[in-house]
């Protein structure tokens, strides 16, 4: 079961928020610098570039370097949830800053990926579209391994690709921790993780490197909480429940483009390249 919320407003003012969204200022003064997702003042992400027609991105910066459980939400978050629980929404949006969240309960079945091997959406299907960065000549690299859950038909011209990113690789998780909850999954349980998300629509400027032109909707949910729950379930094979919280206006897509999410995200799991059954 998938749910989409009405966007609410939420998050703390000012400098209040662990958790911000950023743009560099460029020393020459040309243009935007860097889209950044700032954790507790250090860089830890940075993000698709504004133009809209650079290549789709999350790479970790030296930021991420922590989680930001909350041990009072624990209990509510060991199993399912039936519904957007405002408290849950409410606690884990004071972590962020002030502005409009589109809120989203998704059931996934993670992937885990590691950069450059089999599943790599950034040695795939990034550079089937844009080729290799013209300078360095080689994919872009996110310095994470992360998961792929879905993916889907927007129309003939673009493709949608969903993401959850961790805040900390996996090989920190406590193995432990990630057994028992792979052991839980295997009896019928399925766990609530946190993010929050950012939805980029990125196109190449033109088709002269591509051997796939199309469009590409990135949905990235930044794991918040649910670390060992989300190996858990890519290890064991097993669905996950995710709430996240979409930040609207720090996201390079348009409110009618966030209002079209309930209806690709209901649609079948379907790679590039492939058509639906009729």
């Amino acid at each position: 079961m998938n749910m989409v919320g009405e966007p609410r407003r939420l998050g703390a003012p000012g400098t209040e928020a662990r958790l911000r969204f950023e743009t560099e200022t460029r020393q020459s003064g040309s243009g935007p610098g860097r889209r950044l997702l700032v954790l507790d003042g250090k860089p830890a992400f940075q993000l698709s570039p504004w133009c809209g027609t650079c290549q789709f991105l999350f790479q970790r910066l030296e930021g991420a370097n922590q989680t930001l459980s909350l041990e009072e939400m624990q209990e509510r978050l060991a199993g399912r949830l039936s519904a957007l629980d405002d408290g849950v929404l409410d606690a884990f949006g004071s972590l962020l800053p002030e502005g409009d969240y589109l809120p989203l309960l998704l059931r996934v079945e993670p992937r885990l990926v590691t950069p450059g091997q089999e599943g790599d959406y950034f040695s795939d299907e990034q550079v089937a579209a844009w080729g290799v960065d013209a300078f360095w000549g080689l994919p872009e690299h996110p310095r994470t391994p992360y998961y792929r859950t879905f993916e889907t038909v927007v129309d003939d011209d673009a493709h949608f690709y969903e993401f959850v990113v961790p805040m900390v690789p996996p090989s920190w998780n406590a193995p432990e921790r990630v057994a028992e909850y792979a052991e839980r999954m295997g009896r019928g349980s399925v766990p609530t993780a946190v993010a929050v998300s950012t939805l980029d629509l990125c196109r190449p400027a033109l088709d002269l490197r591509s051997t796939d032109y199309h469009g590409h909707w990135g949905l990235t949910h930044f794991l918040l909480d649910g670390h060992h729950k989300l190996q858990a379930a890519a290890s064991a094979g097993r669905p996950v429940q995710l709430l996240s919280l979409l930040a609207v206006g720090e996201s390079l897509a348009a409110p009618d483009d966030h209002r079209r999410l309930a209806a690709l995200r209901s649609q079948p799991f379907l790679r590039r390249g492939t058509r639906p059954a009729r």
